[in-house]
């Protein structure tokens, strides 16, 4: 149900009936990182963790100078930085690569260090697949059992080229027929939306669904009222009441298939949201010129 005007209409055209019969829903799951304490504090700053089944969020809050550490990580992650005054640099594999504000990357496995030089705003991406991290989120308990509808996670081939640290610049204009700003890796694709500045015309919205992988929607700026249903089956006593939640930056929502969800930015001003997937999905990756770095991660069997 895209508007004639959103650029996923024709996703949804295309898209192939090939889920199974629903026979129980997980409710979605909201982080609302500035009415909640930090998970991590330290001489770097502050750190909130929350998680979906496959990915989770860390949003930081460093001090200048700050560092934040990984060590015998599994496999690869994603750090964010959304503003372009605060610029960070990674070291891994004995290497440091200088990585300007407002830009996306992705760091490989094994031992890593980010640091800001003038402090701010980090976010890091990370699969389900790094424990300590897992154990550590919010809302941790919520998939003590996994969520129904979602199959096992299975990351992506590994980039052209072997591990390296991967910068890209978020500075790239829209595009017509383009929807966003999307970037995958091996664990993760990221859209970085094109920022809505007030508030969403509610005659164009959006709704439409999942069949089997959960969205993950992060507030970074402004705010966004997520407003989310689910169908109706034959067996009534798993259906759920309609929600319409509203979160402030910053924030994480994580919307389950195959719920009906739209998204509604409410404030005057900037709001910005990232949507995040685990692993990369295949029906953005199929569209030409979507993905800005796929010719640097394979899709699977290419």
């Amino acid at each position: 149900m895209y508007h004639a005007t959103d650029p996923r209409a024709a996703l949804a055209a295309a898209a192939p009936a090939k889920a199974k019969p629903v026979q129980a829903f997980a409710g979605a799951e909201y982080a609302r990182f500035y009415a909640e304490p930090p998970q991590e504090t330290g001489s770097f700053g502050k750190t909130w963790l929350a998680r979906g089944q496959n990915f989770i969020v860390a949003y930081s809050d460093v001090v200048d100078g700050g560092s934040l550490v990984r060590k015998n990580q599994v496999d690869e992650y994603c750090i964010i930085l959304p503003d372009a005054a605060v610029g960070a640099t990674v070291t891994w594999g004995g290497e440091t690569t200088t990585i300007p504000g407002y830009s996306i990357a992705f760091v490989p496995p094994g031992d890593s260090t980010v640091t800001l030089p003038k402090g701010g705003r980090i976010i890091r991406l990370f699969s389900t697949v790094a424990p300590d991290l897992a154990a550590q989120c919010s809302n941790a308990a919520s998939y003590a059992s996994p969520h129904p509808n979602l199959p096992p996670f299975q990351p992506w081939p590994e980039p052209k080229g072997g591990w390296k640290v991967r910068p890209y610049s978020l500075e790239i204009k829209g595009e017509q027929g383009r929807f966003g700003r999307i970037f995958r890796c091996t664990t993760l694709m990221v859209n970085f939306l094109d920022p809505r500045v007030g508030l969403r015309d509610i005659t164009k919205l959006s709704p439409h669904f999942h069949d089997d992988f959960e969205q993950g929607s992060l507030v970074i700026d402004g705010a966004f009222v997520h407003d989310i249903r689910w169908p109706w089956t034959p067996d009534m006593t798993i259906w759920r009441d309609d929600e319409h939640e509203l979160l402030a930056a910053p924030s994480l929502t994580v919307i389950p298939p195959p719920s009906v969800h739209t998204s509604r930015s409410v404030l005057p001003g900037f709001n910005q949201m990232i949507d995040i997937f685990s692993p990369p999905r295949v029906d953005f990756s199929e569209k030409p010129g979507w993905v800005l770095n796929a010719d640097d991660y394979p899709m699977p069997g290419a």
